[in-house]
């Protein structure tokens, strides 16, 4: 009997769903929409979205657009003008800058509970990383982000404190567009961020937790840079 394949996922997690099942609500469908192309930079910051057009690419009425952007407003991804529309908020140096600090805060805390890491966490960072290797020669930035941001979040999830994880998890949108960004405008990162990858797990596997804080704060410490405006 064939294998049934698992139904495909958007930028924000959500299943597109199989013709057996029912279509998502008209305003989760807008939701969606724009949510994924703000974060894979299909809608750049400073983009002014209107309801009639989101309304016309999505096939529905305005009625589950607004809703749909109120709901991304209160995200931090736009900003409502009323009349006019919603504008598509840029990735700002302090947003940047916090969340650095935020991602250090919990990822040194987390790569030395890690040691000594289990064989389970060393072969799904090694299949992540695998993953991110094949997804930059693509030139698949969005999807490359993605995994980037599972490899780190396998990595506090595996510590088991919840409301770690569920901080970390909260960071995730602002990682996917920095991350997306990123890859876009500085290519020559993508191939860092590979071989940091594999220096940190080459650090857990060597049961090394001084040298895997290392690599964290170099692998993260770059976007600190970013947001001074020390790189170029």
């Amino acid at each position: 009997m064939p294998a049934t394949s698992a139904p495909a996922t958007t930028a924000t997690g959500t299943a597109t769903g199989t013709a057996t099942e029912k279509r998502p609500p008209a305003a989760e469908r807008v939701y969606d929409h724009v949510k994924t192309a703000v974060l894979e930079r299909r809608y750049e910051g400073g983009t002014l979205l209107t309801e009639g057009e989101l309304a016309e690419a999505v096939g529905v009425s305005r009625t589950p657009v607004r809703e749909a952007l109120l709901k991304l407003e209160v995200e931090g991804l736009l900003r409502l003008y009323p009349k006019k529309g919603a504008l598509v908020l840029p990735v700002s140096a302090q947003e940047i800058a916090d969340v650095v600090e935020t991602r250090l805060l919990v990822e040194e805390h987390a790569v030395r509970k890690a040691v000594p890491a289990t064989p389970r966490l060393i072969e799904r960072l090694a299949e992540l990383l695998e993953t991110q290797r094949t997804q930059a020669v693509a030139g698949q930035f969005a999807e490359a982000a993605a995994t980037d941001r599972c490899f780190h979040a396998e990595i506090v999830r595996s510590g088991g404190n919840e409301i770690l994880s569920r901080l970390y998890d909260q960071l995730r949108d602002r990682q996917l567009r920095m991350g997306v960004a990123v890859m876009q405008s500085h290519p020559d990162r993508v191939a860092h961020t590979l071989a940091e990858h594999g220096e940190l797990l080459d650090a857990l596997r060597a049961g090394d937790a001084e040298a895997a804080v290392a690599v964290v704060r170099r692998h993260v410490g770059w976007f600190q840079n970013l947001a001074r405006g020390d790189v170029r």
